[in-house]
């Protein structure tokens, strides 16, 4: 039966946090033992364990090169199913530093000491961290990061991914609603990472293209002291 209260997420969490990393040959092999663990739990309901069971199923099944390109085809090929947290709210600017550092404070403050090869806003890291704190303080943690992970779930199933129902899982555990949410579309790939043209200027920047009117700016100099070393 489903606990709506679980004593202990610590299992549930750390084996969906698995479910969402890369699928090598060491992920797949687990994977038998992680629906072991969700069940031992029962912090999820059974509908939401039938579906994980058949994506652990899917993962097995498929060629290891074809599981390990359908991994980076769902998570790495847009903003919109980045599993980087912040990515979603800030994508590249400045701002995701800063939020990055209080991320990293937050598990310093916890007594643990962050040591990973991925960027503390991964949502696997994240669940590794939410998977050794108390219930309330991991449902609470996770609750503020809500309406990122639906939108996360939005994105997966606009692409018919059976992922989303792991991210999924994450949102009913930390006793949140699970909803679609609205998608603002972002360029394709191509164009989002397609070199500039050589030699074709910009319009920003100060900067306009060849045969545009090119901006002059100029400023006021201050005349040096007679006498003084310029």
């Amino acid at each position: 039966m489903f606990k709506k209260n679980p004593v202990s997420m610590r299992l549930t969490l750390r084996a969906l946090a698995y479910l969402l990393s890369y699928p090598d040959a060491q992920h797949r092999s687990a994977l038998p033992q992680l629906m072991d663990a969700l069940k031992l739990e029962q912090a999820l309901t059974p509908e939401r364990l039938a579906e994980i069971d058949v994506l652990c199923g899917h993962l097995g099944a498929l060629d290891p090169l074809e599981a390990e390109a359908r991994y980076v085809d769902n998570f790495d090929r847009g903003r919109q199913t980045s599993l980087h947290l912040f990515e979603h709210v800030h994508g590249d600017s400045r701002e995701r530093g800063p939020a990055l550092v209080d991320l990293l404070q937050t598990y310093e403050r916890a007594g643990l000491k962050f040591e990973a090869e991925e960027l503390p806003d991964h949502l696997p890291v994240v669940l590794e961290f939410a998977s050794t704190q108390p219930p309330e303080v991991a449902r609470e943690f996770l609750g503020e990061m809500a309406h990122i992970l639906n939108a996360l779930f939005s994105a997966l199933m606009a692409k018919g991914s059976p992922y989303a129902s792991v991210v999924a899982a994450v949102l009913e555990v930390s006793g949140q609603r699970v909803q679609s949410v609205a998608l603002t579309p972002e360029p394709a790939m191509d164009e989002a990472w397609a070199e500039p043209e050589a030699f074709g200027g910009c319009s920003t920047d100060g900067q306009s293209k060849p045969g545009a009117e090119q901006p002059l700016h100029f400023v006021r100099t201050t005349r040096a002291p007679e006498g003084a070393n310029v």
